[in-house]
């Protein structure tokens, strides 16, 4: 949700040329943090619209607000709700909130898993075995996705082939004359078969 948020934020500034004024905050501490003010040109303004979503402390989609304030946008908030919050100290603790941007939550989720539940470990985390990602590597690969993204947060050109065009059978439209002689041969089959069957009827008497 933290890269989520990144991207968001680097993308939107780029594509405004306020990437390079407003770089936010480049090494995430897991801190609070508000980006401040330039003498040029002020800052993006964003506003957090949550919609149906349960604002639980600790839920992604703070984790992707905080991704977008220290990618260098400008959005009103309050650390309340960031993982790490702790209401009996209201104090946010950054060593905790640090651990979930690097994906620590996770790679303790691995560790348990991997020693109690091995096979279900072999099918939940197949992707990571298959890349050679273990949970110690977590933190490395949460820093090198974050400096991707700051080096290049534009979107990547699709390589999907064009979908094929199918081609439309529309009838081809006839003429007066060749109407005209359609009817005629109808008419004239309609006749025929007419006559055969009163043929028949004098046969049968």
């Amino acid at each position: 949700a933290y890269c989520t948020g990144l991207l968001l934020a680097r993308r939107v500034l780029k594509n405004r040329d306020l990437d390079e004024e407003y770089e936010g905050n480049v090494e995430a501490t897991g801190e609070d943090f508000s980006v401040e003010p330039s003498d040029e040109r002020r800052p993006f303004r964003a506003l957090l619209d949550v919609g149906l979503i349960r604002t639980t402390t600790g839920n992604r989609v703070f984790g992707a607000l905080k991704g977008a304030l220290d990618g260098g946008l400008d959005i009103p908030h309050s650390d309340k709700r960031f993982a790490g919050f702790k209401k009996d100290e209201k104090s946010l603790d950054a060593e905790i909130h640090r651990k979930y941007i690097f994906g620590g939550h996770v790679a303790d989720y691995m560790r348990s898993l991997a020693d109690e539940e091995p096979e279900k470990f072999q099918t939940h985390f197949s992707e990571y075995i298959k890349r050679g990602i273990s949970a110690d590597d977590m933190e490395a690969v949460y820093k090198k996705v974050h400096a991707a993204i700051r080096a290049d947060p534009t979107m990547a050109k699709s390589t999907k082939a064009p979908p094929k065009t199918h081609k439309r059978y529309n009838p081809k439209k006839l003429t007066y004359e060749q109407r005209k002689a359609s009817l005629v041969e109808r008419l004239n089959a309609l006749n025929n078969s007419a006559g055969a069957a009163d043929d028949d009827e004098d046969d049968d008497e």
